[in-house]
């Protein structure tokens, strides 16, 4: 009688266990992304508005969008370091359901690059066709 008992507090317990795994499926929401068409704009090609913006607001981490009647920039900035030799490497841009996203990385100097002791504002500026959507930064 009491291996009866056992066994039917284990099957509940592994029916309740099984019950919470599919409810935790249930509540995941798979997210479509697609990649997006970009450019990376030099600084010569970035319209004169854009560039005052930038040039105000670069001492400091950036994250802006800026908006003409063709294109979408994204321009994001890690603000003033202290030696040369940074770059920023994009990840990804890609389109979700509401979203633009935005993957990059500051990367600093190699070990074996000799650097400048001159402060630097690392910043990169993206051109897409114009886009409605709101522009989400991972950096």
């Amino acid at each position: 009688m009491r291996k009866n008992k056992i066994d039917i507090l284990v099957c509940i317990f592994l029916i309740f266990v099984c019950s919470v795994c599919g409810l935790w499926g249930c509540g995941k929401t798979e997210t479509e992304v697609t990649q997006l068409d970009y450019t990376v704009v030099e600084d010569k090609d970035i319209p004169q508005e854009l560039k005052n913006i930038i040039d105000e607001k670069k001492e400091s981490t950036i994250r802006l969008t800026y908006n003409t009647d063709e294109y979408t920039y994204a321009v994001a900035g890690y603000g003033t370091m202290g030696t040369s030799g940074y770059s920023i490497c994009v990840n990804s841009v890609s389109l979700g359901k509401d979203s633009i996203y935005v993957d990059i990385d500051l990367l600093g100097p190699k070990p074996q690059e000799q650097v400048t002791k001159v402060s630097t504002t690392p910043y990169i500026v993206l051109k897409m066709e114009k886009r409605d959507e709101t522009v989400v930064f991972n950096m």
